[in-house]
This record gives C-alpha cells, sequence and structure tokens, in this order.
C-alpha cells in the first residue's frame, strides 16, 4: 500500500499495490503493522456497505459526535464516487477545509479519514457500492451532519442534473449553525 498524505492533516489516500496476472489482480487494502507504524488508527469494529442504484445519489455530510467519534477507511468496490471530507476538528490548522477524491472500482484508492471529519459522496456511476471500516459502533444519538451545499464550506461538487438526496441529508444544519451550537 501507498501512503499519501493529503493537504487536510491526518487524512490519506491510500493506492493498493496490485499484483496482475492473466487471472486479474490481488492487493492487500488493510494492514494493521502499516497502520500502526504510521502512526494511524488500525482497530475497526465495524464495516458496513452502500449500494447505490442511482447515478448522482448523494449522501453526507455525516458524522458521529464524542465520545464516538470514528475513524474510517472508505473504499469503491464497484462503480465510482465523488468522495468528499471536512475537517471539523476546531485545533486543526486545516479546520473547516475540504478535500475530494474520486474512487472507482478501477483505480482501487481508498481514503483514510481520521476522527473529527464528516464524509460524504457523490455516485458517479449506476449500481455503486462502498465499503466503510470504522473504529466506533455506529451510535444514532451521536450521529449528525452538515448540509452538503453549504455555503460557508462551498463544496465544489459534480454538475448532476438527477441529484438523489434523502430528506434528512436535505435538512442537515450549516457549519455556521452546528459552531454556533459548539458541537463542531
Amino acid at each position: 500500500m501507498i501512503f499519501t498524505e493529503t493537504k487536510l492533516k491526518g487524512a490519506y489516500l491510500i493506492d493498493i499495490d496490485k499484483k496482475e496476472d492473466d487471472r486479474g489482480f490481488f492487493a492487500r487494502t488493510f494492514c494493521r503493522r502499516e497502520f500502526e507504524g504510521r502512526g494511524l488508527c488500525y482497530q475497526f469494529v465495524q464495516c458496513n456497505v452502500s449500494v447505490n442504484r442511482q447515478k448522482g445519489t448523494l449522501r453526507g455530510m455525516h458524522y458521529q459526535t464524542p465520545p464516538y467519534q470514528e475513524t474510517k477507511l472508505v473504499s469503491c468496490i464497484r462503480g465510482a464516487i465523488y468522495d468528499v471530507i471536512i475537517d471539523l476538528r476546531p485545533n486543526s490548522s486545516t479546520y473547516s477545509k475540504w478535500l475530494s477524491a474520486v474512487l472507482t472500482e478501477e483505480n482501487g484508492k481508498i481514503i483514510y479519514i481520521p476522527e473529527g471529519f464528516a464524509h460524504g459522496f457523490q455516485t458517479l456511476d449506476a449500481n455503486t457500492a462502498i465499503f466503510y471500516q470504522m473504529s466506533e459502533f455506529y451510535d444514532p444519538d451521536h450521529s449528525t451532519g452538515l448540509r452538503w451545499n453549504d455555503p460557508g464550506i462551498a463544496i465544489e461538487w459534480p454538475y448532476e442534473p438527477n441529484r438523489v438526496i434523502s430528506q434528512k441529508d436535505r435538512t442537515l444544519p450549516t457549519f455556521s449553525a452546528e459552531k454556533g451550537a459548539g458541537t463542531a
């Protein structure tokens, strides 16, 4: 695995090292020793799959509040996504900044998202599947998010005339509202 730290401190894009032959390829997507050796979270307690039937499905920007903050490893195992993270750590030099990456089945890229970040994505293909590894159990009482189109964050999402967004995600608070409430 090849780890590249992003412009958001503590977040990494991970390229898999494919061993290919006429059958296909084999690659590691996680190695405790490599994560531990870099001082990264390596204990994951839950794995999730998100299957999205329609191109343009947008989910996010989600996170969990203390004491249930979670580190995530996210990869696209079918199709393609435009993946976005926001640094919500008040003492971070990259606080309130966002980053995007295209994760596809073909490129095999993985994004390492430290706790204290919001996460979301928009599908670029129909029938896209995303695989998550989580360092903390889901807790509905600590699950929240920020609005995907918050002007205070100004994420540049790919144009999609038929964007699909849940009612819950459409009505998440803005960054300034969360910041004022002292929860971001």
